[in-house]
């Protein structure tokens, strides 16, 4: 049996706020925004390319979920972007304005800067070493 994880959920405040940077600021590319009825949408976006996991931009419902916005991992990194040109992702995505949290990291591993996504959850930008 082949398991794979295809889409992650990320509560957002606001499906076009949170649709406008991940395409704007990101590059990722809008796969589906579909209207479920009663202010709910199916809002997938995935990067260019869209190798790997999409992300479900669900809207959130209640004070519970609403707290959870910009804190989904209680200050870690949330997720990892991963390039095979890093040097040229970052430079575009500080030019798109993104904020990086650090400059770029060469670590044993790969190339690496945190950066925040509109909400404030934390994501790596990495190109590994192979």
């Amino acid at each position: 049996m082949t398991q794979s994880i295809a889409t992650m959920t990320l509560v957002v405040a606001d499906y076009d706020a949170a649709i406008t940077f991940y395409r704007e600021q990101l590059g990722f590319v809008l796969i589906a925004d579909t209207d479920m009825g009663d202010g709910k949408r199916w809002v997938l976006v995935a990067p260019e390319g869209g190798r790997g996991t999409r992300l479900l931009l669900a809207k959130a419902d209640g004070a519970e979920q609403t707290n959870a916005v910009g804190n989904q991992t209680g200050g870690r990194v949330m997720g990892f972007l991963e390039t095979d040109d890093f040097a040229t992702d970052h430079a575009a995505m500080v030019a798109r304005g993104v904020k990086f949290l650090e400059a770029p990291r060469y670590e044993a591993y790969g190339s690496v800067a945190v950066f925040e996504d509109l909400y404030g959850n934390r994501w790596d930008l990495i190109e590994p070493k192979l």
